[in-house]
């Protein structure tokens, strides 16, 4: 007997603020610690909810080795304080991890395997940095460039802007917006809901008194947005990818520390629980592209996503479109006539950072807050992925 799809609903999202690395404030704050935080946070929003009901925990993480291996999930739900029946499961598409235990949760719910699930997505990259401690790579890219791994994610977006002519000027002009938009959010308090402010505890030593002070600081707002930023401040970086390219550090994404937790929920549980859903997760897809053109992934997966939500792009209100790079970001938007209004309208990666395996939770989390505060309808949450792919995932406001 065929069972029938039922629908998977978001009943709280939420995330920590965001942390430069490697030299910001959370550079000494474990992955597994930012995790045990944002699932916690997100259980405090539907305190009726049993934990022992939750099916599984799944968690995004796009380097899971050192402080956030040896399965993160696990560690970190017990860190939190949940049942040691629950279990927990790490999963890796590099940057749209998070975003994919989103999906994979949603779909446990759908099925009728589960009424309860949480999806997140945690990231170091001040402890962990990119391609890991110990890279070891397939020798056999130095005989194939096709494979993957041979192309470095700089020059993907360096191809992407020579293919999609998109300008030094233009990459500039919108990377400056990514920072005005994320300002202007940040004062507007718009981040507000999704953030669950985090309290950092340091100690350090007083060479006058021999003595060791304390200081605890409440972290709540994200450290990447800068107030000075300025198109001839971004004209004046050098290309760091290729010489007379036009990708710089000032319009490519932040590396980052952060996470974020999603707490989904069947009809039945809303019911049992008393839960007021959010948002309905309508579905989501991913699709391959040539590994040296990996940015405009989006441009594939977005198109399969929206068949499958059976919505037309412009009835998209809302799409956090990750920024890894201003070029790959322009280059999706023009391809596929997305509006530029309704894309990033707070500001995105470039400004506000990129934890890799947690930014689809978090971006997650955006969406699901800002369509209700606009009450507006439907929302997408979409990015490329290295090694050539891309995600693209539909929700709707409820």
């Amino acid at each position: 007997m065929t069972k029938q799809i039922q629908d998977a609903y978001i009943v709280a999202a939420i995330r920590t603020p965001i942390g430069k690395a490697p030299r910001g404030v959370f550079r000494n704050t474990r992955p597994d610690d930012l995790l045990a935080h944002v699932i916690r946070a997100a259980l405090a929003k539907a305190p009726s909810v049993d934990p022992q009901r939750i099916g599984d925990v799944i968690v995004g993480c796009a380097m899971p080795e050192a402080e956030q291996g040896m399965n993160v999930a696990r560690i970190g739900l017990l860190l939190a304080g949940l049942p040691d029946t629950v279990p927990g499961v790490t999963v890796n598409r590099f940057c749209s991890s998070g975003a994919q235990a989103v999906a994979m949760a949603a779909d446990r719910i759908r099925l009728g395997e589960a009424d309860l699930m949480l999806a997140c997505g945690t990231e170091s990259m001040s402890m962990v940095p990119m391609m890991g401690h110990r890279p070891a790579i397939n020798p056999a890219v130095f005989d194939n460039e096709h494979i993957a791994i041979a192309y470095g994610m700089g020059i993907t977006a360096e191809k992407v802007a020579e293919r999609w002519k998109v300008s030094r000027e233009d990459q500039d002009a919108f990377a400056l917006q990514s920072h005005q938009r994320a300002l202007a959010a940040i004062a507007a308090g718009e981040f507000a809901e999704e953030i669950a402010p985090y309290t950092l505890d340091d100690h350090y030593p007083d060479l006058a008194t021999h003595a060791i002070k304390a200081d605890r600081r409440r972290i709540d707002t994200d450290e990447g947005p800068r107030k000075d930023t300025s198109l001839d401040g971004l004209s004046k970086l050098k290309t760091v990818f290729r010489a007379g390219g036009s990708v710089t550090a000032g319009n490519s994404s932040q590396m980052s520390d952060g996470a974020g937790a999603v707490l989904l929920a069947s009809a039945q549980a809303l019911k049992d629980y008393g839960l007021t859903p959010l948002a309905r997760f309508v579905g989501a897809s991913v699709a391959g592209v040539p590994p040296e053109i990996m940015g405009i992934g989006p441009k594939e997966a977005i198109p399969r996503a929206l068949k499958l939500a059976s919505i037309r792009r412009d009835q998209l209100d809302w799409i956090e479109l990750n920024e890894a790079f201003a070029a790959q970001s322009l280059a999706v938007i023009r391809d596929i006539g997305l509006d530029p209004a309704r894309v990033n309208p707070l500001g995105g990666a470039i400004a506000l950072g990129h934890p890799l395996g947690a930014t689809g939770a978090k971006l997650t989390a955006t969406v699901v807050h800002g369509l209700r505060r606009r009450r507006q309808k439907y929302g997408m949450v979409t990015m490329c992925i290295g090694t050539g792919m891309g995600y693209a995932m539909v929700l709707e406001a409820v």
